[in-house]
């Protein structure tokens, strides 16, 4: 009998519906269990009926700010899982039916499997420093770039603006001509009836455009 797993990705708060509609299908109860990612824990679920086995993941959690409830309700047999992933992870499950309250395992330090290594401690502080001179590098918003020409001196500030305005129309000048290229290769794979139509159609529609824009 060959297996069949499939993967899909679920929120928290989806959890113990999901856990509700398995068990109401005859699905049981395989694993959770929790790994450590740059974005936060991820916990995944698994159930079973015949061939099927099916995964869903909560992605991200942050464990200092968020919770995931118990599928205990469901599934009694979670409640080593659940509790593992309190004392290993830190992750805080809510109402599970078995509850050790953090004494599931005896461990020498707290959350120990969240402990990093001093290498992977500076490849991410690394990234964040990467991150962060991206951040301040990103364009400025439109009204930062208005309160920054707002302090200028009023001449200089004018040549800015001036300056800009050149570059964003250099820049839809640009995307204009390379719209227009991409539509004459269109066109030229076209019948050429076809294509003298749909030419008619285009020049039509900028001359009532102009035509608006001449009446505003």
């Amino acid at each position: 009998m060959a297996l069949h797993t499939t993967f899909a990705e679920v929120r928290a708060d989806e959890l113990v519906e999901l856990a509700e509609a398995k068990k109401n299908d005859g699905y049981r109860f395989v694993q959770m269990l929790c790994v450590n990612t740059e974005e936060g824990i991820d916990a995944l679920y698994s159930f079973m009926k015949g061939d099927s086995l099916e995964n869903y993941t909560i992605k991200g959690i942050d464990a200092a700010t968020q919770s995931v409830p118990s599928v205990t309700g469901s599934f009694l047999a979670a409640f080593p899982f659940e509790n593992e992933a309190h004392d290993l992870f830190g992750l805080n499950v809510t109402n599970i039916a078995i509850d050790f309250k953090g004494g599931f395992y005896k461990v020498a330090m707290d959350k120990p499997m969240t402990v990093i290594s001093p290498a992977q401690k500076a490849a991410r502080e690394k990234a964040a420093k990467i991150a962060a001179a991206k951040a301040s590098c990103a364009k400025p918003s439109e009204e930062d770039l208005e309160k920054k020409l707002a302090g200028m001196d009023p001449e200089k500030a004018a040549k800015v603006r001036a300056a800009m305005e050149a570059k964003a129309k250099r820049e839809a000048e640009k995307a204009q001509a390379e719209k227009q290229a991409q539509l004459e290769e269109k066109l030229a794979g076209m019948d050429p009836e076809k294509a003298a139509k749909f030419r008619a159609a285009m020049e039509a529609k900028a001359a009532r455009e102009s035509a608006q824009k001449g009446g505003e």
